[in-house]
């Protein structure tokens, strides 16, 4: 690739001499080009999920491999998952960069090891049940690249999620998200338009996932497990909903024997 437009320059010059007011107009009108460019991509990610649904419902694991930011970005979005929705936790993962341990650790040199996550990938036994998705804002990260390459010399399905059309991280993967989101508001800072649009497909892979792998009634997190008084009050105003039970110590008292909003539903015999 002998141009990166994550790598162009930015359009707005002179940011030191604009007031705050000048430059959160700015940084916002940018930010509202990004769901544009992923309203775009959204046939790639519908084939990507599709692909991520039909290896999980039969028994496959899902693996995100990044670095930097967008590594970060899907370490956030999968810790979520057991809690929100109740999946065991195992079958969605991040192979990260440095670590998930040193998440904390801005380690951007690691993003040039091209040994450590297919190394961690075997480790994990990943085999072609399962699925490797990279994330990286160029699509030349070689940490991502070597284990994408790896997977396909053995038969892995992979996708990816990438800000530069025809990349080599897309041209390795079965399935690619390309999202191009243009030179960043500080030249080259791809954490910003870049991890903004990474933020918001994850969000968009995780949540239909989960839906279609019926983790979700209606529009409510049936799994979701009881970690908190916020949650368990509203895994209780929920099982009140769907039941017409009354008495809120009566639904709590049903809604904590079962352990989830689902698990009573399916026992408790007054549903309407």
């Amino acid at each position: 690739m002998n141009l990166r437009v994550t790598e162009s320059r930015s359009v707005h010059r002179h940011l030191e001499k604009k007031s705050v007011d000048e430059l959160i107009g700015l940084i916002n009108q940018e930010d509202q080009s990004v769901a544009i460019r992923i309203k775009e991509a959204l046939p790639q990610i519908s084939g990507l999920i599709k692909a991520i649904v039909e290896k999980v419902s039969a028994g496959g694991r899902l693996f995100y491999v990044g670095a930097g930011s967008g590594g970060r970005l899907s370490v956030l979005d999968v810790i979520e998952l057991p809690t929100t929705y109740g999946v065991p936790k195992g079958i969605f993962n991040v192979i990260l960069a440095g670590g998930i341990e040193r998440l904390a650790d801005a380690l951007e040199e690691k993003e040039d090891d091209m040994e450590e996550a297919w190394t961690k990938l075997r480790e994990a036994a990943v085999t072609s049940k399962d699925i490797v998705v990279g994330i990286s804002a160029s699509g030349t990260t070689p940490f991502v690249l070597a284990a994408l390459r790896q997977c396909k010399q053995n038969g892995i399905p992979t996708g990816c999620i990438v800000s530069n059309a025809d990349s080599p991280i897309a041209a390795a993967a079965m399935f690619p998200v390309e999202v191009v989101t243009g030179p960043e508001f500080v030249t080259g800072s791809t954490r910003m338009k870049c991890g903004t649009a990474q933020k918001m497909i994850l969000d968009i892979i995780s949540t239909t996932t989960m839906i279609q792998l019926g983790r979700v009634e209606d529009n409510s997190m049936v799994n979701v497990a009881l970690i908190n008084d916020k949650i368990t009050d509203r895994a209780v105003r929920m099982l009140m909903e769907k039941t017409g039970i009354a008495d809120y110590d009566e639904a709590k008292t049903i809604l904590l024997r079962h352990g989830s909003v689902k698990q009573a539903l399916e026992n408790v015999s007054k549903i309407v």
